[in-house]
């Protein structure tokens, strides 16, 4: 007897056995319990995700001899021949190979006949957006209103190319693609039914490798039992699929986190030995960070690399999320831009290497300072050369000095003080001094310094910068104070919440620093003689939320 490839010997016979489509079952099965069964169905979504066998099943259905139901016997005569292809009532066309108008003519001549055995003649065409557009045409008066024994099934990848028309006459249901999880739960029920030894790792290679295709899984499983011998090995899949060793991608994430750029290459050399894809590298690389990112934001979280976790825990306690966060955005820009590069690796060298030359934690965040862009230009049509000239003029230029409050909040936010062994020093130049970056900056700026006494350092937090208040950024600060004062410190939040008076932290004095900019930048345009002049010759009017302050301002 000859081999059945898996996705056919394990595609699914009855609504019961499909799995990842709920949605669709559910309308099928409730219109075939009520008997408002449409005539005319369309079913689209990627390979592989069951559009076909969700039409054979309905077929079944509507034509099993124990009478039109979701749950057909499967033995009756009507069911075996529809399971074994050759079910006469069920005539299946693909649409790529008989694209011609005479083709569907043909099809539509024997449409007004009864069908010889079953209860309904179900036509199913697949790829049904590779017919021409004369094909269209002569199907559309039968899709709309065909004889009652007649039900029409219409799979498709593409539903755009599907006229509008033909749209309009079927009931779309679109497939979704597997996930991963569903996939590999999937693998492991068919390997252990079929005793096939396998490993998790492998199966989670092919489940990942399918990228959402039930049958691309069966058949990649199919191709490495093959390939192993009879038996699925983590080596074999990865050897097969040309899949990274996970070691190498988390060997390189380590090397960026240290910053060591001689180990980041080293770790490329022994990359290259294996002649890898380098998209698809940035892009495990990329999926890698992401799952780090996740484990920072919700610790608790259940990831699918169970057997890894703890290698995952680790590493994403020792990234900063703002690296991971530009580590992930360096990886999808320069997988996209890599074929631009004079040469793979060579793009991929230069990726890492950005990593590495990009450092979110120097990047010092803005407080909330308005904008600097200037205004967009008023439109000038209609106003004379002079006046145009007038108001071109550098107004900005006539504004105020900022204002002496403005000037000493500014001086104390960047003038940085020196280190002071203890004491209760000013806490704009402490935050200075110490370089903090990032998260870490927003949390410190958002605090009032209430002195340090011992080694207990305390802190008022803003409510407004709450948000900013996690263990890991908590955890950092306390580490800068403690480099701060030469001695381990322990850190104390107090709630600003109940607070008698509005709070001064640098935040705040740097918004109101911006504020008084704005505040002048405003006075100044509506204090510039050519402004008036236009609002009284020609009714101008002045929009406030379009101005912004310039740099010198």
């Amino acid at each position: 007897m000859s081999y059945l490839a898996l996705a056919r010997k394990w595609r699914p016979r009855s609504f019961t056995e499909l799995a990842g489509q709920d949605h669709v079952m559910r309308a099928l099965v409730n219109a075939l319990q009520t008997g408002r069964v449409h005539h005319a169905f369309l079913f689209t979504g990627t390979r592989g995700v069951g559009k076909t066998t969700i039409a054979r099943i309905l077929a079944k259905s509507l034509n099993c001899e124990t009478g039109m139901t979701p749950t057909p016997c499967g033995v009756c005569s009507a069911c075996r021949e529809i399971d074994e292809g050759r079910f006469v009532d069920l005539i299946e066309v693909d649409a790529a190979s008989r694209t011609k108008v005479d083709d569907t003519r043909e099809l539509l001549d024997n449409v007004q006949y009864a069908p010889a055995r079953g209860r309904y003649k179900v036509y199913l065409i697949d790829e049904v957006h590779m017919l021409s557009t004369h094909s269209f045409n002569a199907l559309l008066k039968t899709l709309e209103e065909p004889p009652p024994h007649v039900k029409f099934l219409l799979a498709t990848t593409d539903p755009q190319k599907l006229p509008v028309t033909v749209l309009s006459r079927c009931l779309q249901f679109n497939l979704k693609r597997f996930p991963p999880a569903m996939i590999l739960n999937r693998l492991k029920f068919i390997c252990e039914q079929e005793n096939i030894a396998f490993e998790a790792d492998a199966l989670r290679m092919v489940a990942r490798a399918a990228e959402g295709s039930m049958r691309d899984a069966l058949s990649l499983l199919d191709q490495v039992i093959a390939f192993g011998g009879g038996k699925l090995t983590a080596e074999d899949t990865r050897t097969m699929l040309g899949t990274l060793d996970r070691a190498q991608v988390f060997g390189i994430v380590e090397a960026l986190i240290a910053r060591d750029a001689r180990k980041v290459l080293d770790r490329v050399n022994e990359l290259d030995e294996h002649a890898p894809d380098y998209r698809e590298v940035l892009a495990e690389l990329a999926a890698l960070l992401q799952k780090l990112a996740l484990l920072q934001a919700v610790p608790d979280l259940q990831i699918d690399e169970s057997d890894d976790v703890e290698a995952y825990r680790k590493l994403a306690s020792a990234i900063t999320p703002e690296d991971a966060q530009l580590f992930y955005q360096i990886a999808i820009v320069g997988r996209r831009d890599l074929e631009l590069a004079p040469d793979a690796r060579g793009g991929f060298e230069m990726v890492l290497l950005r990593m590495l030359a990009f450092s979110a934690q120097e990047v010092v965040a803005s407080t909330g300072s308005a904008p600097t862009s200037a205004p967009a230009p008023a439109r000038s049509g209609g106003v004379p050369a002079s006046v145009r000239a007038a108001a071109a003029a550098p107004v900005q230029a006539q504004a105020p000095a900022p204002s002496v409050a403005t000037t000493a909040n500014a001086a104390s936010v960047a003038a940085p003080a020196p280190a002071a062994a203890s004491g209760n020093g000013d806490w704009n130049a402490m935050v200075a001094q110490m370089g903090l970056g990032g998260i870490t900056r927003q949390l410190a700026v958002n605090c009032a310094f209430l002195g340090k006494h011992g080694n207990k350092v305390r802190l008022q937090l803003d409510p407004e910068g709450a948000h900013y208040r996690t263990a890991m950024m908590e955890d950092k600060l306390r580490q800068a104070l403690s480099t701060y004062y030469g001695e381990p410190v322990v850190l104390e939040f107090i709630d600003g919440a109940g607070a008698a008076e509005p709070m001064n932290t640098p935040a705040r004095q740097l918004k109101a620093a911006a504020d008084d900019r704005l505040q002048n930048a405003r006075a100044s345009i509506e204090n510039d003689p050519n402004i008036r002049a236009m609002k009284e010759i020609f009714g101008a009017t002045v929009t406030p939320e379009s101005i912004r302050p310039t740099d010198n301002q």
